[in-house]
């Protein structure tokens, strides 16, 4: 037996904040060696932190990463242990995204990426260079920072493995995995049996299961030890690392880190029999043959042993049933976990939520009540960070910290219900016993007297008040008074999370949080500068059908009973007054159902398609129910709409990211503002194909009503009768 122990880890880095990144690195390191591991794998960019964009073009950037690098170096932190380091390098004056495997105080090697994460959210090819000569390792001369004080002037760079007395390890970064022929087939053939994956995967509703289907593949037809490493956290963006750091042997995982979690280092270890990867490869026949004429690849030899013989007292890491969490486990988690590392690094002393007790603010309100209630069973487990955290931001004295999540949330969330005139008493009850569910201090206000105040300034300025349209105002009217509402409701969400800390004698500042959904973001429905503005909005990618699922599993798992009553209320915004024969629902106003637009969502941004081929492919999807015209009519309706309130993207709130459709302007979803919302080219084809489709229909309907009357024995009158008393048949 060759007995081989390894550490990989999830690292919530910080993006720029190099000491903190580094300390987490030791931490991780110290874990690694208790555990008796001799490979520690850490996430991609770990030194400097994967969401430094444009920083990357910074010089300070790479020496501070060569800094940090040279004090692991002079440490003792790599003595007896093969650490995998990431960090950029520039070389020549091409700057690579790199893994640096040192081993005792020495760099072994440095392995640049060779392809690099560029669609989505991701923009390495702005940032660095893909490695290209797959075909040699080159002599990479160490900058005199880091030669000096090491006395090692060069060391091998590029595509290849490292060769020990006992075995053969190599890298293969983030993106690397993905491709059509990842480096891990060619690898394996030339006898590597250990894959370091280091990366900086973002959460994404759904997404855990394609990742550890492509770990599992890597090796179940080919053997060999998939160990992968992640960031985990908000780093200083939108999008939130989901860790799972995993081991995974000939397609059978034997650890996994958790998904989501407040601990800011995860080590997962593993005890593994390198003997099983050589007996499965040794059982293929075709992998013997394919090895026989590989394709050579580059290796640095290293005269030292990893491995340890058979012992009694080293226990095998088992096969282990995948943790996978329901994607309303994902919201609940994801953005929760979000959120707490946006507060404490923030600066702020909580949040403040405009909660109306409708769908979409109680998700978020539940959102902070979850986090809120990880921070304490985090405490309880004994987490020391967090609990310090959550001592400063909770500002707890006299040795006191949280130990109820409910009392947590009073003295970090604000709610505040902005009623108006035209608000239920429903919602109001609503909100109100969502808060104290949750336990946030909460405030009932109305903003009756404010709106009144703008329209009397109106009036003196202009000679008119403007009306409802259920009293006999206009279109202009109407949205006009919605959106004096929704903008004054910003405004005082504002001044509130400024002044209110000081108020209750509390230090700093409360984050104002947003809560428009994606559908709503991409339809438009919304009004520019209302509450959908604030500091963040941890629903802003997560679509309404996912949001009321959610509903229903907080109400029972998280406590919240209340929910399963909001979630059951139809969605209305409540701007316009209540009438016997009028009541305002959302998906009235917005012409099209929450779950249209979630299709649309879905065909527009990951299917790629434009109004024609939207069309097409709704007219075979809804075809069953709905003629071609209808269609017609539906997808120019959601274009229409779409194009006209896209400039509302440009300023949308930093959103969690959690939805493949994301209408995101900042950098997923990357779109003019200003369109001919009218499409003449684009709804004129989709005229012809709708004229088309008629006429063929019409032909089909009277072929199968002739071949129908003669064999009635009817003849031509039963054509004529059956032509004339339905000419849109088949529509």
């Amino acid at each position: 037996m060759r007995l081989l122990k390894v550490a990989t880890c999830n690292l919530n880095q910080w993006a720029m904040d190099f000491d903190f990144n580094a300390k987490q690195i030791k931490e991780s390191i110290v874990k690694a060696k208790e555990a008796g591991a001799v490979i520690r794998l850490g996430p991609e960019l770990e030194i400097p932190g994967y969401g430094c964009e444009d920083h990357f073009l910074e010089l300070d950037t790479i020496n501070h990463s060569w800094e940090c690098l040279k004090d692991l170096l002079l440490g003792d932190w790599t003595d007896g242990l093969v650490c995998s380091f990431g960090m950029p390098i520039i070389k020549g004056s091409e700057r690579y995204n790199c893994q640096v495997l040192c081993l005792n105080r020495r760099i072994i090697m440095i392995r640049p990426k060779m392809w690099l994460a560029n669609d989505g959210n991701y923009r390495e090819l702005r940032w660095f260079t893909a490695w290209k000569q797959t075909d040699q390792l080159v002599d990479f001369q160490l900058p005199p920072l880091i030669s000096l004080p090491l006395g090692q002037t060069s060391v091998p760079f590029g595509y290849g493995f490292v060769k020990f007395q006992d075995t053969a390890i190599a890298a293969e970064v983030c993106e690397e995995l993905f491709t059509p022929t990842p480096p891990h087939s060619e690898l394996a053939l030339n006898g590597v049996e250990v894959f370091m994956n280091a990366s900086g995967s973002h959460h994404q509703l759904r997404k855990l299961d394609v990742r550890l289907r492509a770990f599992i593949g890597a090796t179940h037809t080919r053997g060999g030890v998939y160990i992968y490493s992640n960031h985990q956290g908000c780093d200083g963006s939108r999008l939130y690392y989901d860790g799972c750091a995993s081991v995974v042997v000939n397609g059978d995982v034997v650890a996994q880190g958790s998904q989501f979690s407040l601990k800011d280092v995860e080590v997962v270890v593993a005890q593994i029999d390198l003997d099983v990867v050589a007996s499965l490869r040794g059982s293929l026949s075709s992998f013997q043959e394919q090895a026989s004429c590989k394709t050579k690849v580059h290796s640095v030899e290293v005269p030292y042993s990893l491995c340890l013989p058979f012992n009694l007292k080293l226990r095998l890491s088992l096969p282990l049933k995948i943790k996978y969490h329901t994607p309303e486990e994902e919201i609940a988690f994801g953005p929760g976990c979000w959120l707490w590392d946006y507060l404490r690094r923030s600066g702020a002393s909580g949040f403040l939520l405009p909660l109306s007790g409708g769908a979409d603010s109680s998700s978020v309100a539940a959102i902070v009540g979850c986090m809120c209630q990880l921070v304490v069973k985090e405490i309880a487990d004994g987490d020391e960070q967090v609990k310090a955290d959550a001592i400063r931001i909770g500002n707890y004295k006299d040795g006191q910290y949280p130990t109820d999540s409910r009392e947590f949330a009073k003295r970090i969330f604000y709610t505040v219900f902005m009623g108006s005139e035209n608000s239920s008493e429903m919602t109001r009850a609503r909100a109100k016993l969502l808060a104290d569910e949750i336990g946030s201090w909460h405030l009932d206000v109305s903003i009756d007297g404010v709106v009144s105040a703008f329209l009397s300034l109106f009036q003196t300025l202009t000679g008119k008040r403007p009306r409802y349209k259920v009293d006999g105002g206009s279109n202009v009217e109407n949205l006009s008074l919605q959106n004096i509402q929704a903008r004054i409701r910003m405004v005082l969400a504002f001044m509130l999370a400024s002044l209110l800390p000081w108020v209750h004698t509390k230090p700093g500042f409360y984050l104002v949080l947003g809560s428009s959904n994606v559908d709503e973001g991409l339809r438009g429905y919304l009004t520019k500068y209302d509450c959908s503005s604030a500091d963040i909005n941890p629903i802003g990618s997560i679509s309404k059908q996912d949001l009321r699922a959610f509903l229903r599993w907080a109400a029972i798992h998280l406590g919240y009973s209340s929910l399963a009553d909001i979630e059951a209320a139809p969605p209305t915004a409540e701007l316009e007054p209540i009438r016997s024969n009028y009541s305002q629902l959302d998906e009235v106003d917005m012409g099209m159902t929450y779950e249209e637009l979630s299709v649309y969502g879905r065909l527009r941004k990951i299917f790629r398609c434009g109004p024609v081929s939207m069309f097409q492919n709704l007219c075979y999807r809804w075809g069953a129910r709905l003629t071609p015209s209808q269609v017609a009519e539906k997808v120019k309706h959601f274009f229409k709409y779409y194009s006209i309130n896209r400039h509302k993207m440009t300023v949308l709130t930093p959103s969690y990211h959690a939805e493949s459709y994301s209408p995101e302007d900042n950098r997923f979803d990357l779109r003019q503002f200003l369109y001919n919302a009218r499409w003449p080219y684009q709804f004129r084809k989709i005229d012809e194909l709708v004229s088309e489709l008629g006429v063929k229909d019409v032909k089909d309907s009277e072929e199968h009503d002739t071949v129908t009357a003669t064999s009635n024995g009817v003849g031509g009158m039963g054509v004529a009768a059956a032509g004339s008393g339905n000419p849109n048949v088949g529509f």
